[in-house]
């Protein structure tokens, strides 16, 4: 008899526990018009559908300009959710600014709706070429063969470096400043605002990842220091929360800096490989970012591989 109540029991517990709700990413107020959603600090997973990143979006007269649209059409509706909790206007307008996966590999889901979707033809070029890493990764990450995930270019490209854009009462200029994580990454840059969307230029909070044969630190060190030129009084970064350029240089410009200098010192001195990431994975500086623990010794040892290329 104390059995079965004992069963009763736990079966009404479980009834009477609140349901796992899927992942959800953060809205945050930037400026005025300006809103950045935030998305998990960790990798990616089933559960956030590839959205380990920031995205954003900007309310203007005309309607919403959404930065970025996420790795999925799961992702995408996570962030079609964060602009709907915001404003009831509705999305007008999707701008894809970086190259890997989670911004923009979610296009599929506004093209349906008739939304048009915008980026340098730089950055869909890039897109091309890393699109079958991009579908493995992602694939690998979140479930599912790669050849199933649905994926769709913009709709309208922009030959050159720089395209400025007037939607409703807000001025944006999409502008490539070199490769950064990605080659062909660009950023948005709002002049009125001196806010700058960055895409994965920058990483905040967590440890910026040095990819084999994509990633070229050099190339991203002095397009970093490119896009500190605009002076902008908001950053929001690819990865972790919105901040002002002199967090963005403490989380992801001296970290670049450091890369550089202290790997290429060990190259100047010969010293081996395998010594230098030893040594070098030892110096716990930038151990406060989310992920330095998996991810600096895997840095310094492309960074080694790269400066000893050259």
């Amino acid at each position: 008899m104390l059995r079965k109540l004992s069963s009763r029991l736990i079966c009404l517990l479980l009834l009477a526990a609140p349901l796992a709700h899927a992942f959800e990413p953060t809205t945050q107020k930037v400026t005025d018009n300006v809103y950045a959603i935030i998305g998990e600090l960790d990798q990616r997973s089933a559960d956030n559908q590839g959205l380990n990143n920031t995205t954003g979006f900007i309310i203007t007269s005309d309607g919403v300009v959404l930065v970025g649209s996420g790795a999925t059409a799961g992702s995408a509706k996570m962030l079609e959710a964060a602009v709907k909790s915001v404003t009831d206007k509705p999305i007008k307008q999707v701008l894809n600014i970086g190259v890997q996966d989670h911004h923009w590999m979610g296009n599929s889901h506004f093209l349906a709706q008739k939304i048009p979707v915008s980026a340098l033809a730089k950055t869909v070029a890039s897109q091309h070429e890393q699109e079958p890493m991009n579908r493995m990764r992602l694939s690998s990450a979140i479930g599912g063969k790669p050849e199933d995930l649905k994926v769709e270019y913009a709709s309208e490209t922009f030959e050159g470096d720089e395209k400025t854009l007037t939607i409703g009462d807000v001025e944006m200029s999409l502008r490539y400043l070199g490769d950064a994580h990605f080659p062909g990454d660009a950023v948005l840059w709002l002049p009125k605002e001196k806010l700058v969307f960055t895409g994965d230029m920058v990483f905040n909070e967590r440890m910026l990842g040095v990819l084999p044969e994509i990633s070229k630190v050099k190339d991203w060190q002095a397009t970093f220091k490119k896009m500190a030129e605009l002076k902008p009084e908001h950053v929001i970064a690819g990865h972790g929360a919105p901040s002002d350029l002199a967090t963005a240089q403490k989380n992801t410009g001296d970290y670049l800096d450091w890369l550089v200098t202290e790997v290429g010192k060990s190259l100047e001195e010969m010293e081996d490989l395998g010594d230098a990431v030893k040594r070098l994975s030892a110096d716990d500086k930038f151990s406060f970012l989310k992920l330095s623990k998996d991810l600096h010794g895997r840095n310094v040892h492309q960074t080694y591989l790269q400066l000893e290329a050259e």
